[in-house]
């Protein structure tokens, strides 16, 4: 498997952002991290390990990205800069990570614009959701394993317009009819939300379960794919899930 690191300056966060790319070609998927992780999780915890028969055929790059969330959803300072933050990340990953994944995905001559994935575990998930809702222009589907898509957690009774806008629940719950990204939705490959019933997932089912109801309210259908109650908020069950969505979308053919 070939795995390369990057460190490259980010004018919207006025940092150098870290990232790592594994697999020389394929469907790129951009994962994030878990709440309080890092961008080499996903290959600490054996993610990228399992996904090995897809990179090393070519089918699948893994493009694992970093977040700021210390300073944007899990940090108790005052709410408006730690949204700022946010958004300003938000920014990063559609304006200057995207462009790169794409460069990056195209040194084989593939062109998968408009056909990236997003995926992740915990606040990863949230974030991948979070991000194909907004830009289903940018993204095709995700694979999101057990995250919350609800602001409360985080910033309780406080809203402004970067809290709504990055707060799924609140802003899908307001679209409209006739809204363009509707069509975009409609047309991705996997729009992939899943969590388990055991153990530190009464949260995250809970969410799970008031996005499904908004989107299909809208006429927006994700797969919500709800394990058992043994299934817990765990790496061991993540790792299961992530191989058995994978098969789904990439041996489907």
């Amino acid at each position: 498997m070939q795995i390369r690191y990057y460190k490259e300056h980010s004018q919207y966060l006025d940092r150098g952002m870290e990232f790592k790319v594994y697999g020389h070609a394929g469907r790129p998927i951009i994962i994030f991290p878990c709440r309080g992780g890092r961008f080499y999780d996903w290959e600490d915890r054996g993610m990228c390990s399992l996904a090995a028969r897809w990179i090393d055929a070519g089918k699948l790059q893994i493009i694992a990205a970093d977040s700021v969330d210390a300073e944007s959803w899990d940090n108790n300072g005052p709410a408006r800069p730690r949204i700022e933050m946010q958004e300003r990340w938000f920014n990063y990953i559609c304006e200057e990570l995207v462009p790169r994944v794409l460069e990056i995905n195209r040194e084989h001559g593939s062109d998968h614009t408009g056909k990236i994935l997003l995926g992740g575990a915990d606040m990863g998930a949230g974030h991948a959701v979070n991000l194909f809702l907004r830009r289903p222009d940018l993204f095709n589907g995700t694979i999101a394993l057990s995250g919350l898509y609800n602001a409360r957690m985080f910033f309780g009774d406080y809203m402004d317009d970067l809290v709504y806008r990055n707060s799924p629940c609140d802003y899908m719950n307001s679209i409209p009819d006739n809204h363009p990204n509707k069509a975009l939705y409609a047309a991705a490959d996997k729009f992939v939300i899943c969590c388990g019933q055991g153990q530190w997932e009464n949260d995250q089912l809970q969410s799970a379960r008031e996005l499904q109801e908004i989107l299909e309210s809208k006429g927006i259908h994700p797969t919500v794919d709800v394990w058992g109650t043994d299934v817990s908020h765990d790496w061991s069950w993540w790792q299961k899930q992530w191989v058995y969505f994978l098969e789904m979308i990439l041996d489907r053919a």
